[in-house]
């Protein structure tokens, strides 16, 4: 039977680039966990509007509307409802106009992200009671070794305790690389399909082959807390 425990992804930054998070087995109830997560993806609602008020300054009125009539849902809200709205006004011609002329970084309607920070997310995840994993480490390409590095050190350091080491995005070179890396820094491997749905993931469910022997896997810290269903 399935088995149900508690996850949650959240996005950080960390020298420039994205990186995800993946809290299990915590407490959902935590104020603290759950006051966090509001706070960044709350972010989307402020990021926008800050977004139509620089488009405002060069004449285009009305964009937080628009956007929000192609998007729907203030709290989800991105870039490509503002994009939208710039083409169905007139504005420009396609989709890559708006971003090339608009929506990249030193343009007229660029805010960036606020994001999480790594202690932050780390430590609400530990804090509730739960263990942070670094979700498919091989997609942050734009790493250097030493910025790859740091991220493992301080993910460390804040008490993190996992690693996916393999993923449906992971090639095998990539799942060896990174079973060095559990080994390395003492962390818990993980092992995940990045299953969505049937036809658009690359993996299916239960189709990963197994983690290599020499790895100790994330579920065994978190056997205590598997809901089995009744």
């Amino acid at each position: 039977g399935m088995a149900w425990l508690s996850g949650v992804a959240v996005s950080v930054s960390f020298a420039g680039e994205t990186v995800h998070i993946v809290g299990l087995g915590f407490d959902e109830h935590n104020t603290e966990l759950r006051e966090g997560l509001a706070r960044t993806r709350g972010g989307r609602e402020e990021r926008a509007r800050d977004m139509a008020a620089g488009l405002a300054k060069v004449g285009i009125k009305d964009a937080y509307e628009g956007a929000l009539k192609c998007g729907g849902n203030p709290g989800l809200i991105s870039r490509t409802h503002f994009a939208r709205f710039l083409v169905e006004a007139g504005h420009c011609n396609d989709t890559n106009e708006v971003f090339r002329r608009f929506l990249i970084d030193g343009k007229p309607g660029f805010v960036p992200h606020r994001w999480a920070k790594l202690g932050e997310a780390v430590g609400w995840i530990s804090r509730a009671g739960g263990v942070a994993v670094i979700a498919h480490p091989a997609r942050y390409s734009r790493f250097t070794p030493s910025a790859e590095y740091a991220l493992f050190s301080e993910f460390k350091q804040h008490g993190g305790r996992g690693v996916e080491v393999m993923t449906g995005s992971h090639s095998a070179a990539e799942c060896a690389k990174y079973a060095d890396v559990a080994i390395e820094f003492d962390l818990l491997a993980s092992r995940g399909s990045d299953f969505h749905a049937p036809g658009e993931s690359r993996t299916d469910l239960g189709a990963l082959p197994a983690l290599p022997g020499k790895l100790q896997p994330v579920w065994e810290a978190l056997s205590d807390r598997v809901a089995w269903p009744t």
